[in-house]
């Protein structure tokens, strides 16, 4: 699978009997499109042969049949040990829990701890990611430095802490029986792999707050992934925020930037790159909640999908020769090493974020809170790596966060309304 894409380069140089020269290599081996064909080829050897030995014990019906050591771990991998859940909530973490005893002045706090949380862990997490994939390490007077360009590393630097903080959260506190098969968690980890390597490689492209923007637009996919894996129905409001995203990001997207040294292919590399997070991402979302309709809480859903994870990125890594290399970089370069852990940190610190302010307070109060983290984002980004933003721009943002504040506040209308329907009526499903 590697030598393919160099033998078609060097046909011609072969014809006329010359050597390929070094920089075309190295041209090769940095396209993200041929990166990204070597990391899945890698995957699929992972994929591949675990997929054959699932079909092999079913169709042994090995749940019958089987005996020995290896029984429970394949039952486990395999068949899983509860059927599904009758209701899709009973797989979600426990109901939020009305405070009762708990004072108006601990509520705040835990809001503000809350809001703290998520913007510290989220910033951070975003200013190191461009600062690790759009600046050089190692520069002085007579050297340029280099930079860090494998991005599944830094994927699997962030998997394997937050499996490490999952794991640990599910020992030391009492989660629910757990039921699913764990082959199904591979499906939402490839293509969680898959879309964290596309906006870590967008970067190289795009600038940090077109990716932002990218990403509040991910509302249009998930419906489509929504009407497609899951056969959801949405309201006409949900439409019409989704429309309003789509004029402002088009808005921010062909809005006449100063600075035009980027050239179009570049531009379309990394457009098609945010194309390919944005539809990996969408697919996860409704993957891992098609998952839910087991009975498991949301940290355990963390540490299944990261189980998978870890094993398909340290297994490419391994294959590749990438794991060797990125190591010896954080060996010549100790600021990398620091940035590199530190948005591991923010990840796995940032789920926990995510998980707990959602138990307290609600989805609609956790997605108030990350669209003005998306905001300040923009803001922190341009302040520190100066980027330019136009007025027509600046006016597409303000189009998009007024249009993810419109669909926050008409959810939570929806909310009440349908606690108030007789019992014999239901709402819409939504997501």
């Amino acid at each position: 699978r590697f030598c393919i894409p160099l033998l078609l380069a060097s046909l011609p140089a072969m014809a006329t009997g010359e050597e390929i020269a070094p920089a075309l290599q190295d041209s090769w081996g940095d396209f993200w499109l041929f990166r990204f064909f070597v990391n899945a080829a890698g995957y699929a050897s992972i994929v591949v042969p675990g997929f054959l030995l699932i079909q092999y014990f079913k169709r042994r019906n090995y749940l019958e049949t089987g005996r020995g050591i290896c029984f429970p771990v394949i039952k486990s991998c395999v068949f899983g040990s509860e059927l599904k859940s009758a209701h899709q909530d009973d797989g979600s973490l426990p109901p939020r829990a009305e405070p009762t005893e708990s004072s108006t002045a601990r509520q705040v706090f835990k809001l503000l701890f809350c809001a703290a949380g998520l913007q510290a862990s989220y910033l951070t997490w975003g200013v190191l990611q461009e600062r690790v994939m759009t600046r050089t390490y190692g520069a002085t007077e007579t050297d340029p430095g280099e930079k860090f360009k494998d991005s599944q590393f830094l994927v699997f630097m962030n998997r394997i802490l937050a499996f490490t903080v999952a794991g640990l959260y599910c020992a030391l506190t009492k989660q629910p029986r757990h039921g699913a098969p764990m082959y199904k968690y591979s499906f939402a980890s490839l293509s969680n792999i898959l879309s964290s390597w596309c906006q870590y490689e967008a970067l190289k492209y795009i600038s940090f707050p077109t990716q932002v923007l990218a990403k509040a637009s991910k509302v249009i996919p998930v419906m489509m992934m929504g009407k497609l894996v899951s056969r959801k129905s949405y309201e006409y409001w949900e439409y019409l925020t989704a429309a309003l995203i789509s004029v402002g990001v088009s808005m921010f997207l062909l809005s006449s930037a100063p600075n035009r040294t980027v050239s179009t292919v570049t531009t379309f590399s990394g457009i098609v790159l945010l194309a390919g997070y944005i539809i990996f991402d969408s697919f996860t979302s409704n993957w891992q909640d098609a998952l839910f309709t087991y009975k498991m809480s949301s940290v355990q859903m963390m540490f299944g999908v990261n189980v998978f994870s870890c094993l398909f990125t340290v297994g490419s890594l391994l294959e590749q020769g990438a794991l060797l290399e990125s190591l010896r970089f954080m060996a010549r370069h100790s600021e990398f090493t620091a940035h590199a852990v530190l948005l591991s940190v923010c990840s796995a610190c940032g789920q926990l974020f995510i998980f707990y302010t959602i138990n307290q307070f609600g989805a609609a109060v956790f997605t108030i809170i990350m669209t003005l983290r998306q905001a300040f984002a923009i803001l922190l980004s341009c302040l520190i790596y100066g980027h330019t933003v136009t007025v027509v721009g600046g006016l597409g943002i303000a189009v998009v966060f007024m249009a993810l504040f419109l669909r926050v506040y008409a959810r939570s209308r929806m909310k009440k309304r349908s606690k108030k329907l007789p019992p014999g009526e239901t709402p819409v499903q939504k997501v």
